[in-house]
C-alpha cells in the first residue's frame, strides 16, 4: 500500500467511525446534556493518556462556549486534587476500556459524595460504565492504526462526542456571538466578534454639522478629522439627517461652478445607513461591502436619543483590526 493510500485509509476509517457514532446517539446523550446544562458548579473532565489529552480539549471547548470546565488528572486526584471537586459539579470521565486503575480513587470519591458522573467509554460493562449515572458509547469497530494499537479512530470519536455535547449545551443555553466574543478577545477571532463601539471614532475623528453649516466650514472640518471620510448632518435635536462623504466633495468640485457656495443641506445624502454600537464589527463590514460604502455612522439604539450619532466607523478601521 502506498503512503497516500494508507493516509486515505486512516481518514476513511476515522470518518466512518464518526458516522457510526451518529447513528448510536440516544437518550443517554440527552441525559448527559441535561446534567451539564443544569450544572450549578463546574464540569470536570478526567482521563489518562490520549483520553486525558482529549479531555483537556473538551474542557477548553466547554469553557469557551459558556460552560465552566477544568481538567483533573486522575493519577493526581488521589494526592490532593480531589479537593477541586465540589457539590454542584459534574464529572466526565473518559476511558475507552473503562478499567484505568488511576480512576479507582476518583470513582470512589464521586460515589461517596454523590457527584454526578458521565462516562465516555467503549465498554458498557466496564467498571467506569457501571459507576456512571450516564454512559456515552464511544466504541469503534477498529482503530485506524495499521497495527491496531494506537488510539486513532477511538480518540477521534471521543473528541467528536465532546464537541457534540458542547455545541448542544451551548445551543440550549442560548449562547450568542457576543458571548463568544467576550471569551475570545485575542487574535483574529476576537477582532471579528468585537463590538462596533470598540472600533468607532469619536472626538476629532467624528464630524457632525447642522443643515445650515456653510460648505466651506464642512470641508475644513472634514480635512482635519482623523477619519477624513465623512461628516454627519444633524437636526437641532441631534437626529442624523444625512451624510457628506469625500466622494460627494470630489463630485461637487468637478461639477459645480462654485463648489464652496451653499450649506450642508444642499449637498448631503439623506437617510444614510447606520449601525448600532452594540452590533458585532463583522456585521458593519458586511453592510459596507454589500452597499459599497466606506463609512457608517454609529447609533446607540438603547439610549435616550437612539437617532443621535455617537461615532463613526470606517472600513479601513475594520480591516486594520483584522475583522477579516
Amino acid at each position: 500500500m502506498t503512503e497516500i493510500n494508507l493516509a486515505k485509509q486512516v481518514l476513511e476509517i476515522e470518518a466512518q467511525a464518526i458516522l457510526l457514532l451518529k447513528d448510536r446517539l440516544d437518550q443517554s446523550f440527552v441525559g448527559a446534556v441535561d446534567l451539564i446544562a443544569a450544572c450549578q458548579g463546574k464540569i470536570i473532565l478526567a482521563g489518562i493518556g490520549k483520553s486525558g489529552q482529549i479531555a483537556r480539549k473538551i474542557a477548553s471547548t466547554l469553557s469557551s462556549t459558556g460552560t465552566p470546565a477544568v481538567f483533573l488528572h486522575p493519577a493526581e486526584s488521589s494526592h490532593g486534587d480531589l479537593g477541586m471537586i465540589s457539590p454542584g459539579d459534574v464529572v466526565i470521565a473518559i476511558s475507552y476500556g473503562g478499567e484505568s486503575p488511576e480512576m479507582t480513587a476518583l470513582l470512589g470519591f464521586l460515589a461517596r459524595k454523590d457527584i454526578p458522573l458521565i462516562a465516555m467509554t467503549g465498554k458498557d460493562e466496564s467498571t467506569l460504565a457501571k459507576a456512571a449515572r450516564v454512559v456515552l458509547d464511544i466504541q469503534v469497530d477498529r482503530e485506524a492504526c495499521p497495527l491496531e494499537l494506537a488510539p486513532t479512530a477511538s480518540s477521534t470519536v471521543t473528541l467528536a462526542m465532546g464537541d457534540a455535547l458542547a455545541m448542544v449545551v451551548m445551543n440550549r443555553k442560548g449562547f450568542q456571538p457576543e458571548n463568544f466574543a467576550e471569551f475570545h478577545p485575542g487574535g483574529s477571532l476576537g477582532f471579528k466578534l468585537s463590538r462596533v463601539r470598540e472600533n468607532m471614532h469619536t472626538g476629532t475623528g467624528f464630524v457632525l454639522v447642522t443643515e445650515d453649516t456653510p460648505l466651506r466650514k464642512v470641508f475644513s472640518l472634514m480635512s482635519q478629522a482623523e477619519t477624513r471620510g465623512a461628516a454627519g448632518v444633524i437636526a437641532g435635536s441631534g437626529q442624523l439627517l444625512g451624510i457628506i462623504t469625500d466622494g460627494d466633495i470630489r463630485r461637487r468640485l468637478e461639477l459645480s461652478p462654485d463648489p464652496l457656495a451653499g450649506s450642508a443641506k444642499d449637498m448631503m445624502i439623506k437617510n444614510p445607513r447606520t449601525i448600532d454600537a452594540n452590533e458585532i464589527s463583522e456585521k458593519a463590514l458586511f453592510l459596507m461591502e454589500q452597499f459599497r460604502i466606506n463609512v457608517l455612522f454609529v447609533l446607540d439604539k438603547k439610549s435616550l436619543a437612539p437617532a443621535q450619532p455617537i461615532g463613526v466607523v470606517h472600513i479601513q478601521d475594520l480591516l486594520r483590526s483584522k475583522v477579516r
